[in-house]
């Protein structure tokens, strides 16, 4: 029944027809509606004067008197003689006078006849005269032509209401199942990176371009494929190219698209969007954001409800593909734990794939890629930014190209230059300048100077990154920024590194301590951090040398806290031994963190380079 009633609602013709169907029908009513007679008319003979009027009613129309004149004669017992039309009153009294009062609703008319009916009235000629159109009510014809109106909107109001309900629930069930194309200039070449998994994508493109293959060993392609990596990272663009590379349709929409303002639409939705992919195959079904879909929950409600029934549909869907069906549904999600879990078994989406952040080359080439669009750019150092760009999606990179490009227009430059990606970068990972500095007094800068350089003198020290600037201008949240960057993305970190990067942290504190003589509330941040670190030392990694190798992650939830007392107490010990190391560091390196510091007060930024010249004197001499 209902896939006969969204066939029908298919084509507009059906309800224009019955909308016309109905005006006729109202307007053939109205013309056949018959004109509104008095009480009894035609039951009363005429008389004499009565047969005159219906003979020529002239003499009576040229005069006309009000409903109070006829009341008044009534009362006196001077009406003669009364006609009765359709509109109006023909009035004859006794002094011969002749008059016509309008009558369109027939109130005068009813009470005329109560008076000749009367036994104590004095007695009149009363005449019925049904053919006689005397005087016709403007009035009446508006009452009659505003009750026609009346029905007609009763009846055609109600119509137009379904018909538009309908039409809305039709754009809506079919408005998933027009996003069909086939991408013609994408393909694996084009996207960079993801090359972990271009390559679990591989059989997938195989298996579109040859199914008989597949077919004679047995063998059947997964029937969804589901995509997981965070925000912005090209899970979309993967998908368009997984069906470019298969050279087959594409169907793109989203989880937020399969809920509707009406009860049942969301199920007819899944229906016409696979049935669509059918139609199309072999085609990618690409569905981003599958988590949309959310989990079945046991509430009575209607929209738990509706949930319910649209996930079932959309399993039953995927159980209905038979091996050589042709569609492929890929969905896309950065929340894998909110999808529900008969989703995830065997036979649905039984593959995952992770699309993983660019590493330090695929950052670079990112970044040359998106730069050919700028009309001019120089030579830049696409390594420096790459290294500095470090865990940021592809999507981030672009918007740092776009907003390289919106800083050079700002500055009204001719082209966009390293200068302008640099601030880009620090716009994008800290945040814009914020105008603090104007409200530091002398001795806050100098606690800011003495801070940032502390980290850059111990990072450069350690080697716990390459100094890329240091400076003592605000951005964002920060007062001052010391950027360090890695030369490689590095997916394991051993022990020392951590201990270098929680020096590197202690140490702007550190250089307020050995310099100032006390530490300040800069410091927050820092402390926050490394006490993180320290914390899965200890807790998590077991690289502490006295707290054992046992993780509190296979605690449960409920039972750690009764634990995590001993662990705050061994990785403040850690903290104090790498403070200590610290200290001795920033003691060894003394001079070079006062030169460090009188430059960033007097220029307010220094370039690694000059750092690493302070640090290490002697490599500089010996380059």
């Amino acid at each position: 029944m209902k896939q006969t009633l969204l066939r029908f609602l298919k084509t507009r013709r059906a309800l224009a027809a019955l909308a016309v169907l109905l005006v006729a029908v109202c307007v053939g009513g109205w013309m056949a509606w018959p004109a509104a007679a008095p009480a009894d008319a035609g039951l009363l003979p005429a008389g004499a004067v009565g047969r005159e009027m219906a003979q020529d009613a002239t003499p009576w129309q040229e005069q006309q008197r009000d409903g109070s004149a006829l009341l008044a004669d009534l009362k006196a017992g001077q009406v003669q003689a009364v006609g009765i039309t359709p509109n109006a009153l023909l009035i004859s009294n006794k002094s011969g006078e002749r008059y016509f009062v309008l009558d369109g609703r027939g109130a005068f008319a009813g009470l005329v006849i109560a008076q000749a009916q009367a036994a104590n009235a004095s007695p009149f000629e009363l005449s019925m005269l049904p053919r006689l159109k005397v005087g016709v009510d403007g009035a009446a014809k508006w009452d009659r032509a505003f009750e026609i109106i009346r029905v007609l909107l009763s009846l055609l109001l109600p119509v137009a209401l379904i018909g538009a309900v309908l039409f809305v629930m039709r754009q809506d069930v079919f408005s998933m199942a027009k996003l069909v194309q086939r991408p013609r200039d994408i393909r694996f070449a084009d996207v960079i990176g993801a090359g972990e998994a271009k390559a679990a994508l591989s059989d997938v493109v195989q298996f579109l371009q040859q199914p008989e293959r597949f077919a004679a060993l047995g063998a059947h392609a997964p029937r969804g494929v589901l995509m997981l990596g965070g925000p912005g990272v090209g899970k979309t663009l993967l998908a368009k190219a997984l069906a470019g590379e298969a050279g087959v349709n594409f169907i793109a929409t989203n989880g937020s698209e399969f809920t509707s303002k009406f009860f049942g639409v969301g199920v007819a939705k899944v229906k016409q969007l696979f049935a669509t992919a059918r139609k199309n195959a072999p085609c990618i079904l690409f569905i981003d954001e599958i988590d949309g879909l959310s989990k079945r929950s046991q509430g009575n409600g209607a929209a738990e409800s509706e949930g319910n029934r649209i996930i079932n549909q959309v399993l039953v869907e995927m159980d209905g593909f038979s091996d050589n069906a042709g569609v492929i549904v890929i969905g896309a999600t950065n929340l894998a734990e909110n999808l529900d879990e008969a989703l995830l078994r065997e036979g649905r989406f039984d593959r995952r794939v992770h699309v993983k952040l660019p590493d330090v080359r695929d950052r670079a080439d990112i970044l040359r890629l998106y730069t050919k669009k700028l009309p001019s750019v120089p030579a830049m150092d696409f390594d420096q930014l790459a290294r500095m760009t470090t865990g940021l999606a592809p999507a981030a990179l672009a918007y740092i190209v776009n907003h390289a490009a919106l800083v050079a227009a700002r500055e009204d430059a001719g082209e966009v230059t390293m200068a302008h990606f640099m601030e880009s970068v620090e716009t994008a990972r800290i945040g814009e300048r914020n105008g603090a500095q104007r409200a530091l007094s002398r001795q806050e800068l100098e606690r800011v100077a003495v801070h940032e350089a502390g980290h850059a003198i111990v990072a450069c020290a350690l080697r716990a990154g390459k100094v890329e600037k240091v400076t003592i201008l605000p951005r964002g949240g920060a007062l001052g920024v010391t950027l360090v960057t890695q030369e490689e993305d590095k997916a394991l970190y051993p022990k020392s590194f951590i201990e270098a990067r929680i020096q590197m942290l202690l140490a702007g504190r550190g250089a307020e301590l050995l310099l100032l003589g006390e530490a300040s509330s800069g410091a927050a941040q820092d402390l926050q951090e490394c006490s993180r670190l320290a914390l899965d030392m200890v807790a998590k990694y077991g690289l502490s040398p006295t707290a054992g190798l046992f993780s509190l992650a296979a605690v449960p939830a409920q039972h750690a806290g009764s634990l995590m007392g001993d662990a705050v107490k061994e990785a403040n010990n850690l903290l104090q031994d790498q403070e200590a190391r610290c200290a001795e560091l920033l003691q060894l390196h003394l001079h070079a963190l006062k030169a460090l510091t009188a430059e960033l007060l007097e220029q307010e930024t220094v370039d690694g380079a000059r750092v690493e010249e302070l640090v290490h004197p002697a490599l500089r001499r010996a380059a």
